[in-house]
């Protein structure tokens, strides 16, 4: 089976230059988009992330306390929510068969309980050590990886959806992951089989410059991991792209990948 893959900007933000490039860029901010991948093919409809919060209040708080300044705060347009980006594709939330999420952050992960329907596949290792039982403090408060109500609605009503995934795992024939790490212990990377060539998509760099030109995350837990996750997706991957990169549109008309 051969899939088709297209990005779609569910909101925008800018960081300072570090926490994109390790040590580097100390006087710019870098724009950073938060990407919602559609995977199309064989009468499914696959989502990798879900997007921020309706209501960005919360999220925009933390980050403007955090970074000190407005331009750090996700600004978002009505057409940029989930469910219509779904809609201007003949879609709505119902027609999701699966979600994978990458990584277990509330821009990722706060609209899951919109898809009722869909199985929701989410890292095992990451459920365990970035939300349930973490080995260390993690800077990002736990109702910012995964919100409450999102919570309560995977731990009780949608429990029977949660597909708790392998570090090497088969979502369906064509749609493989892998365990990546490097920017969390939940981050993946998602492997599509399309007629352009295998496409990777993953949170475990930020930029095309991370990967291409091997500059580490400012942000991120384990150089070891970096180069062996980037290694392997160099290797693998026909088209690789990450979940914040506006880099992708320029590269990909209409963020059409495949």
């Amino acid at each position: 089976m051969k899939f088709s893959v297209q990005a779609f900007n569910a909101g925008t933000f800018w960081v300072p230059g570090p926490e994109v490039y390790w040590m580097e860029s100390w006087n710019q901010r870098e724009e950073m988009n938060v990407l919602i991948y559609l995977i199309r093919g064989g009468n499914q409809n696959i989502l990798i992330n879900t997007g921020p919060p309706q209501d960005l209040a919360i999220i925009n708080r933390a980050w403007l306390d955090f970074f000190g300044y407005p331009e750090a705060q996700i600004v978002r347009t009505e057409d940029q929510l989930p469910q219509n980006i779904l809609r201007s594709q003949g879609l709505t939330p119902d027609d999701i068969s699966t979600v994978l999420v990458t990584p277990l952050q509330a821009y990722a992960t706060a609209n899951i309980p919109l898809f009722r329907n869909a199985t929701i596949g989410i890292s095992r290792r990451g459920w365990i050590e970035d939300f349930q039982a973490p080995f260390y403090h993690l800077h990002v408060p736990r109702h910012l990886r995964i919100p409450p109500d999102v919570n309560q609605y995977l731990q009780n009503e949608g429990w029977e959806k949660v597909r708790l995934l392998a570090d090497e795992d088969e979502i369906q024939p064509g749609i493989s992951i892998f365990w990546a790490g490097v920017h969390h212990r939940s981050s993946l990377a998602v492997s599509i089989d399309t007629k352009c060539g295998k496409v990777i998509i993953t949170d475990a760099f930020f930029k095309y410059g991370n990967i291409e030109s091997r500059r580490y995350l400012g942000v991120m837990e384990s150089m070891m991991e970096a180069d062996a996750t980037w290694a392997r997706i160099r290797k693998e991957a026909d088209i690789y792209a990450s979940v914040y990169d506006p880099e992708v549109f320029r590269r990909h008309p209409d963020g059409i990948l495949a």
